[in-house]
């Protein structure tokens, strides 16, 4: 038996002699696979078909296994089939338009299925004739639009959007996908918004729109003007900006709830007591298991809307109560590989219940605590290129909110303290702070945190070099906020001068490893004009003039790395070699670190002979250090609080191109149209008044 007959739903077997019989929709679609116009004998043809029950399956299946000659033969038909597909949206009966948009989707994946190497011009020509496919696909999108809009049912509308979710991923590349054209000339984009808007309909179908938004706006958007990116760079309509914001963060928060349960299932029993008793060397492993396939199309998605539209940050910052989602156990959704963590919408449960219960003594939270939380689970495993994506996507996102004055002003708003507690990497050396005991803060403290964290737990053979050079560059840019307007922010410096000198240690002990792969200069030059702002600009931004005290203990406390450091890029830049320029920018740029160290460690010795002290304690050294800053001299450096704003392109267009493509992929594989069967429709469809 072929393939096709296989999928073609059989109703009975009779003796071995006779054909089993076909379903009543399966002989029709092989009218239409003949020469003749099948409603030449059946003039209601197209209005039967439309009442029986779609078979997907067989349909596609049709459509693949067609070959060039027969495509010739039956194009009409097709065209025929996908005008009344599109008539039929139109129909008051409401299996017709539910049918009608089924098979839609069939003919739009089997025919690029198909013809996977022909061009987009020959693909709409087999589905619509290209002379009428200006008018099919403006009545289309017309149609999609009211059906939207309008008082459709609930699974009506969900179809309309998985039928455009088919629409747009049925090509690897999203750009190549040329029926595309005729979605920017006929725009849903307000469709979009009013979903985003209504707090029910956001609730069913929130997370789709989103979705499907994202992969929108990066049509074509560095070949031609992309409407969608026009229109979203404008919205300023509060309760629409405010909707996104909330499918967002409940697509996160679900994310980090199931996280969390994970990450206490595995911390429970007899794992937990085998790792107190042998130490954590199988932490990692369970980790890694943890830290599953994030979802880059919520990610996307929050990304182009911080990064598009200005208005969007105020949303960043809408304040409500902290909610850990709970789902009602009635109908448990079996759990399978093909679904990774995160890459599912959120049930309905979570997004139709904008008021669940909360417990008046939980703090206050908001969609970027929610996306920091989500961070810190998503940058501790980048050992893959898919994790490793997905981190990069973050730090662009902290990237954009970084260097947005209205984002700065909120994060370092020293009235609105958060208590917020980052997801760590379990370390043998340290033990995990019990979220009661994290103190509440400025949310820059929890952003300086996040990088701290990476830059700590990061440093491997494989060294994620991207990674590094974005965290170290959301630390300048913060810093250069703090510094232009005077903020004394209350945070543990020390924490992130230890951080970024162990960062040059690592370097330092692994140059011939690194070299081999990366400029480690960049990233050695840009830690080190970190520590020349505090060393230039420090008075101005630290909280006390103990923390700027601090500074110069730690230089000096540690100055064998800072030499180390010298000796090494003195030798390369005395040296021909492709690293000779990059090494030779650092060398001028240690000269105050060096003059620090060269200064106040004679005083220091000197002190420790004349008091007979074999070793200075902390208190010791800061007396020390206190009293000869007057003779220390140093050179002003310039340009070190000004950076280079983020542009995406043409920088980040490979990633973004790449990063569509997966996300293309994946809403493909998990876009399913066979969800509603009749009997739930006909179910609703009866009690609609």
């Amino acid at each position: 038996m072929s393939q096709v007959e296989k999928k073609a739903g059989l109703l009975r077997r009779t003796s071995s002699s006779k054909k089993p019989l076909k379903e009543k929709v399966v002989l029709m679609y092989d009218e239409i696979f003949a020469k003749e116009d099948p409603a030449k004998n059946n003039p209601r043809f197209w209005d039967e078909l439309f009442l029986m029950k779609v078979n997907l399956e067989y349909l596609e299946s049709k459509l693949e296994s067609v070959n060039g000659e027969e495509v010739q033969r039956i194009q009409d038909n097709i065209n025929s089939l996908f005008h009344h597909c599109v008539q039929a949206l139109g129909e008051e009966h409401q299996i017709k338009v539910v049918n009608a948009l089924q098979t839609l989707c069939a003919l739009f994946r089997g025919v690029h299925q198909k013809n996977k190497s022909a061009s987009g011009f020959d693909i709409i020509n087999m589905l619509m004739g290209f002379d009428k496919a200006e008018q099919r696909m403006k009545d289309l999108m017309e149609r999609l639009d009211s059906l939207l809009c309008g008082d459709s049912s609930e699974s009506l509308k969900s179809l309309c959007l998985k039928l455009l979710l088919c629409l747009v991923t049925v090509t690897d590349n999203i750009s190549q996908n040329t029926i595309l054209e005729y979605v920017m000339i006929n725009s849903i984009f307000e469709a979009i918004l009013q979903i985003l808007s209504d707090p029910s309909s956001r609730g069913q179908h929130g997370y789709d729109a989103v979705v499907l938004l994202a992969l929108l706006v990066n049509y074509r958007k560095y070949e031609s003007v992309n409407p969608y990116i026009v229109k979203l760079s404008i919205v300023d309509d509060e309760p629409t900006l405010d909707g996104m914001g909330v499918v967002l963060q409940q697509a996160l928060t679900e994310y980090n709830r199931q996280y969390k349960d994970k990450e206490e299932e595995n911390q429970g029993g007899f794992f937990s007591t085998l790792t107190s008793m042998v130490g954590s060397m199988f932490i990692a492993d369970a980790d890694e298991k943890l830290s599953v396939q994030t979802n880059e199309a919520i990610l996307l998605a929050l990304y182009e809307a911080v990064h598009l539209n200005r208005n969007f940050i105020t949303v960043l910052a809408q304040s409500h109560p902290e909610i850990d989602i709970v789902v009602t156990p009635t109908t448990p959704t079996p759990t399978t590989p093909t679904t990774p963590l995160g890459t599912t919408p959120p049930s309905l449960d979570v997004m139709n219940n904008p008021e669940l219960p909360l417990d008046p003594n939980l703090q206050t939270s908001n969609l970027l605590i929610t996306f920091l939380k989500y961070a810190s689970i998503v940058m501790q495993d980048t050992k893959d290129e898919h994790r490793l994506n997905s981190a990069r996507l973050c730090l662009i996102i902290l990237t954009c909110i970084a260097e947005d004055q209205y984002a700065d002003a909120f994060l370092h708003d020293d009235n609105i303290n958060f208590r917020v507690s980052l997801h760590k990497m379990p370390m043998r050396h340290r033990k995990k702070t019990p979220a009661k005991n994290i103190p509440s803060r400025p949310l820059v403290c929890a952003v300086l945190d996040l990088m701290v964290e990476f830059i700590v737990t990061h440093m491997m053979k494989d060294f994620p070099m991207d990674l590094y050079l974005r965290c170290v560059q959301i630390i300048h840019k913060l810093l250069c906020y703090q510094k232009k307007c005077r903020i004394r922010l209350h945070y543990t410096w020390r924490e992130l001068w230890s951080a970024l000198i162990n960062l040059l240690k690592f370097l330092l002990s692994n140059e011939t490893t690194l070299l081999a792969k990366h400029n480690i200069f960049h990233l050695v030059l840009m830690v080190v004009n970190l520590f020349n702002m505090f060393i230039t600009y420090g008075d101005t931004f630290l909280p006390t003039s103990n923390s700027y005290d601090e500074l110069y203990y730690e230089i000096v406390r540690m100055h064998q790395v800072f030499d180390n450091l010298y000796c090494m890029v003195l030798r390369v830049s005395t040296n021909a070699g492709q690293w000779k320029e990059a090494a030779s920018k650092v060398t001028h740029s240690l000269v105050n670190i060096r003059a620090i160290v060269n200064h106040f460690n004679p005083k220091i010795e000197s002190y420790a002979a004349v008091n007979h002290i074999s070793q200075l304690s902390e208190e010791q050294v800061l007396e020390v250090v206190r009293s000869n800053y007057d003779t220390l001299t140093l050179k002003l450096q310039d340009g070190l609080d000004q950076f280079e704003r983020y542009s995406e392109q043409p920088k980040e267009a490979a990633f973004f191109k790449e990063l569509v493509r997966s996300i293309s992929l994946n809403v493909r594989k998990n876009v399913s149209l066979n969800s509603l069967s009749q009997d739930v429709l006909l179910k609703e469809f009866s009690t609609i008044s």
